[in-house]
């Protein structure tokens, strides 16, 4: 289960913990970095692998991914901190791919085979009968079916047939949750991400139960920077709500942030707001007017990133508004010019989305919810335990419920509504890559010429995404709530 506290959470946790104490501590950073692995696996009895010195390789490559650092190379001797220097640095970006597998982490799980698991050994044999190319056969000695990987063509009606489920399909959990085939094999056996697929949403990563894929953070830095005495401003996204405790509100949030040194606090959903009322424009003035044939949404950088791959040099469609991250991230500098960002959001392909170059001198760091309540907990912060402090923007509902899948449309169909009243408004929505893809087919074809196209990358919208601390449904509800106990409902024509 999504956001459920795994085995595999905690170690991510305890990762990002131990580096934020590290980025805050006075003692010699190599050694500190250095000593993390023996952090994680404290004594000689492994707790998750076959051994204390694999747990602690793994250990070491997750810390240097967390540092935003590149994966060490796997046929020569090096140590943890090997390019450290290029890291300790507060204006360090990511470095592509920002989504990796560890080598030493992945646990070659065996991908789209038929396994026969618990044979009953019955007379009727359907899944010998059903099969096309004669890949089941039975063992003369101990009577049980058993599949010829060389014959089977993966049809599954074998599968289908056996009345007692005895035989299983086996897929690589990263490959499932993939929705563009991003995931491939390394001659080894062991995963590896196509880069050249990969649009960074991270599903791949939650959905790996060994913790084999991480992603690059830049934890270190922004704590480096909050150290420098930098004016640091951060922008939360909408799907904050929930994820730093049950009861905890945005403005205890916002006082939690004070206490580790930013300067200001942002709702993102205004940006949102802002976004919201470009594409019921374009909406309103494109598309209902037959001048394009359909328009898709913009917050989504997975989907954005989708969308123009598989454009094919054709029409996209993609709205030209800022999205909700950028729009805010101006609005910040245009008011605080010397300030730097800190985008605080559930999204893995933001990171990304911060490197573009018409949004790099805007947002100057990218953390999820995730990462953040790791320094909190190195900081000993508690959210639900501290006061309210005033954001220094207020938000509508519809910006709010950007967070949820569902959001982004209602909120520009309200918009076209209020403004456009005589416009009618068709809306489809994809969420997940996969559907995503096939809502992109389909809009090629014409088939969903005068709408608008809701992208969503992460099942269930932002709550969904790869950093959140919350279930994905309780995330959603959050939102949901949030945005419905908003004063301001729509926000009004720029």
């Amino acid at each position: 289960m999504r956001g459920s506290q795994t085995n595999v959470m905690k170690l991510r946790r305890k990762v990002f913990v131990e580096i934020a104490r590290a980025a805050y501590g006075t003692e010699n950073l190599n050694d500190a970095i250095e000593a993390i692995p023996y952090r994680i696996t404290p004594t000689e009895k492994p707790r998750y692998r076959e051994s204390v010195y694999r747990e602690r390789a793994i250990a070491a490559e997750r810390v240097r991914l967390a540092m935003g650092m590149s994966l060490n190379p796997q046929d020569r001797p090096a140590h943890i901190t090997n390019g450290l220097s290029a890291s300790n640095i507060s204006e360090k970006y990511y470095e592509p791919p920002l989504m990796q597998v560890i080598p030493s982490a992945c646990e070659k799980c065996r991908d789209n085979v038929y396994e026969v698991v618990s044979c009953r050994r019955c007379v009727a044999r359907y899944c010998v009968s059903v099969c096309p190319t004669g890949a089941v056969s039975v063992e003369e000695e101990s009577g049980k079916a058993k599949i010829d990987g060389q014959k089977c063509v993966k049809c599954g009606k074998c599968r289908a047939a056996c009345p007692y489920s005895s035989i299983v399909r086996l897929v690589r959990p990263c490959a499932e949750a993939c929705g563009v085939n991003a995931i491939a094999s390394d001659g080894l056996g062991r995963a590896v991400i196509d880069i050249a697929r990969c649009v960074a949403c991270g599903q791949c990563m939650v959905h790996c139960p060994f913790g084999a894929i991480a992603d690059k953070s830049q934890i270190f830095q922004l704590i480096r920077a909050l150290g420098e005495g930098d004016e640091i401003v951060a922008e939360i996204a909408p799907a904050a709500a929930g994820q730093f405790g049950e009861n905890a509100t945005l403005g205890q949030l916002a006082a939690a942030l004070a206490e580790l040194g930013f300067c200001g606090v942002y709702e993102v959903a205004r940006g949102a707001d802002e976004s919201a009322v470009a594409e019921a424009r374009e909406y309103a003035e494109k598309v209902a007017t037959g001048a394009q044939p359909y328009l898709l949404t913009a917050c989504c950088p997975s989907w954005s990133m989708l969308a123009k791959r598989r454009s094919a040099g054709q029409y996209v469609g993609l709205s030209a508004a800022l999205t909700p991250m950028a729009a805010t991230a101006r609005a910040i500098k245009r008011e605080r010019p010397h300030a730097r960002v800190v985008f605080i959001g559930p999204c893995a392909a933001k990171k990304l989305e911060a490197m573009r170059e018409s949004v790099r001198g805007d947002v100057d760091f990218v953390i999820t919810f995730e990462e953040l309540a790791a320094i909190f907990e190195a900081k000993n912060v508690r959210v639900e335990a501290c006061g309210e402090l005033p954001l220094a923007n207020e938000a509508t509902a519809a910006g709010r419920g950007y967070g949820a899948a569902g959001g982004v449309a209602g909120a520009v169909e309200a918009c076209v509504r209020a403004l456009y009243p005589a416009v009618e408004v068709c809306i489809r929505r994809a969420e997940g890559l996969a559907d995503c893809g096939k809502a992109l087919a389909l809009a090629k074809t014409g088939k969903s010429d005068g709408c608008l196209i809701e992208g969503m990358a992460c099942p269930g919208g932002c709550a969904g995404g790869a950093g959140v601390n919350l279930p994905v449904e309780r995330g959603i509800a959050a939102v949901k709530n949030f945005a419905a106990h908003s004063e301001k409902k729509l926000p009004k024509a720029q």
